[in-house]
């Protein structure tokens, strides 16, 4: 117990979501990381990677895409404390881990499939491509959810 409260995996797998997609998924760093990370080394891979759940509240794209785009990175955020929690079932650091990263990778492709059919075009390959830039997402920086969730641990 810290505070009064008890810290679980899943609360802290959600801060950790959220912390990440408002600080690498806010507008100025995704600029930022387009102008300025080159997308054919591996450092700026990982910087395009996460910036991946943006989010605006104006922009000149299409209103079903930046609604898509939005609900993309909410959806993230909610999964994240759904699936980490049907995930993290044992009480060890490395089941923990594994959960918060597992989770984060599921709720990325999860959210950028539902997403995906927001879109001005929406199509299943569409969605299954937002879903593929999820797995991707969740799989190089999901680990930052999962050392969270096994730190959160009761």
């Amino acid at each position: 117990m810290t505070g009064g409260r008890v810290r679980t995996a899943p609360g802290t797998a959600v801060l950790a979501a959220l912390i990440l997609v408002l600080a690498f998924g806010n507008p100025a760093y995704v600029d930022w990381a387009n102008r300025n990370a080159s997308p054919n080394s591996a450092w700026g891979f990982f910087l395009h990677t996460l910036a991946w759940p943006s989010w605006s509240f104006s922009s000149k794209e299409s209103v079903q895409t930046l609604l898509a785009n939005d609900i993309k990175a909410l959806l993230l955020i909610i999964l994240t404390g759904v699936f980490v929690a049907m995930m993290a079932g044992s009480r060890g650091n490395a089941s923990q881990f594994l959960a918060g990263w597992g989770g984060y990778i599921f709720a990325a492709a999860v959210a950028g499939f539902l997403a995906a059919f927001i879109q001005v075009n929406a199509s299943v390959l569409g969605a299954f491509t937002w879903a593929a830039g999820g797995a991707v997402y969740g799989l190089f920086v999901g680990w930052i959810v999962g050392l969270a969730s096994a730190v959160g641990r009761p």
